[in-house]
């Protein structure tokens, strides 16, 4: 029997899910991730720390399914999007890797979008300093002797190929949250890369998610007593992956992903452009599609944070939460912990707990930090909405879709029945060993990317659909009114 390893370098942790032919999961790995913070607004982490972690991953896999690892016969990457990974002549990292949610290139950003208005039509979006294109641009006026020693531009994810393949290659889904890629044509942008300083020659080759990218090197298969001939699939950006995990490769196809970030994902048949309001259209990871995305830098990390605060167990305080609820809190939680993409373009945003009282306790800020989570859900979907692209349900994936109280509050907050899948957390890796899978067999993605069971439809309560719309327009209004404070930091 025939297996498959889909690998995801997410931004707290390195997955790995080792699947058989019959996409059941055979064994899976986890290993811990920690991001460097050492100025505001920067966010970094040590490429080598990444390999370190899938080498343990890997490790661990064998020890508990050497078998079915010695028979894989493709590798699907997923990885956290946007992070510059800077290489020099020897394909080596020139300083640790500048993150998705890293902010310090605001100005540049702005710059980008004031000097070329133009090209965010074909680059699916406006200039975002989440992108890797201000990362570069503001390397070069900040670290310029690392800018001129820069030789080749990855993202996350890629490491891992050059490491595995040592091929220096990325596909589709990934390039298109670089800001350099031509989401129509599926090729680097020329004007794009020039408006940074850079050319071709320091982009990774193009693959599409599906196709084969390289094949494992010599001296790693002995390592793991793999196979020689292993495919390394082109894979995805996380979000793609993700959506390929639950079969979301048909027009319309909608989902939502809360894990560390946050994304409201609807894939498309055409590549509909619509930068003016912050949504994302990007290159799907499968060819012929494409996808239109509102991000938001805060999900259940939110979560997470307060558990960590209140010091207390994220299961226990959800369930006492969960008893606790009647209606919407009286307590507001803005979610921008590390700023906000989507609707806002704002990397000065910062969480804010408004409305505590005397008797406010522990299950009030809960309960307010997995409404505000969701109300930044609603703006993303009025979003999507100014684009064109109407919400009609969504799936569920990544660790909070676990949550079936918190999947009740999105059906209430958003209005559309949310769906919860068998299997939803394994996520963007899942979706990696289906691209593996499809570039060794070469069978039609179709046929391979279907969507999971179906464990619950999770109605809107039109009860609470009613409260919380109040709550939203006070949750907007209180953002608005803090802005000019935010931007004082």
């Amino acid at each position: 029997m025939a297996h498959y390893l889909g690998i995801d370098v997410g931004t707290s942790a390195v997955k790995a899910i080792l699947v058989d032919d019959a996409q059941a999961a055979v064994a899976e790995a986890d290993v811990p991730l920690k991001v460097s913070r050492p100025h505001d607004l920067w966010s970094e982490q040590d490429p080598e720390a990444w390999w370190a972690a899938v080498r343990c991953a890997l490790d661990r896999l064998q020890a508990e399914a050497a078998t079915a690892l010695a028979d894989i016969r493709g590798i699907g990457l997923s990885g956290q999007m946007h992070g510059a990974v800077l290489l020099d002549e020897n394909d080596r990292p020139l300083r640790p890797a500048i993150l998705w949610n890293d902010g310090r290139s605001f100005r540049e950003a702005q710059e980008l979008a004031e000097k070329h208005p133009e090209l965010s039509q074909a680059m699916g979006v406006i200039p975002m300093p989440g992108f890797t294109a201000p990362k570069l641009a503001w390397l070069a006026r900040h670290e310029p002797e690392v800018f001129r020693r820069v030789r080749k531009v990855m993202l996350p994810k890629d490491y891992i190929r050059l490491k595995l393949t040592g091929e220096i290659a990325t596909e589709m889904s990934d390039a298109a949250g670089t800001w350099w890629l031509d989401e129509a044509k599926r090729d680097w942008s020329d004007a794009a890369l020039a408006a940074t300083g850079l050319t071709r020659d320091h982009m990774p080759r193009l693959v599409e998610g599906s196709q084969p990218s390289g094949t494992v090197r010599a001296d790693v298969a002995r390592h793991w007593g793999l196979r020689s001939d292993v495919i390394v699939a082109g894979g995805a950006g996380d979000a793609a992956a993700g959506a390929v995990g639950l079969g979301a490769i048909e027009d319309g196809s909608a989902f939502i992903s809360l894990g560390t970030s946050g994304q409201l994902f609807v894939t498309t048949r055409d590549f509909s452009p619509a930068p003016e309001a912050v949504v994302h259209s990007f290159s799907h990871a499968v060819p012929g599609r494409w996808f239109q995305m509102a991000a938001m830098l805060n999900a259940a990390s939110c979560l997470a944070w307060g558990a960590h605060v209140l010091k207390r167990d994220i299961g226990e305080l959800l369930g006492e939460t969960e008893a606790a609820y009647s209606k919407p809190s009286s307590v507001l939680f803005l979610p921008y912990l590390a700023g906000e993409r989507t609707p806002h373009n704002d990397p000065y945003a910062r969480g804010v707990f408004f409305g505590l009282s005397p008797r406010t306790d522990q299950t009030d800020l809960v309960q307010a930090i997995l409404e505000g989570v969701a109300f930044s859900f609603a703006d993303a979907k009025q979003c999507l909405e100014q684009a064109g692209t109407p919400l009609t349900y969504a799936g569920m994936i990544g660790g909070g879709s676990r949550s079936v109280f918190w999947a009740r509050i999105f059906a209430s907050v958003l209005n559309v029945p949310m769906l919860r899948y068998q299997g939803s957390d394994k996520g963007p890796a899942f979706g990696a060993a289906r691209l593996a899978r499809l570039a060794v067999t070469g069978e039609e993605p179709e046929a391979v990317c279907t969507p999971p069971d179906v464990l619950a439809t999770i109605e809107p309560d039109p009860r609470l659909v009613e409260l919380y719309g109040p709550r939203i327009e006070a949750f907007r209004g209180l953002y608005r009114a803090l802005k000019p404070e935010f931007m004082r930091q």
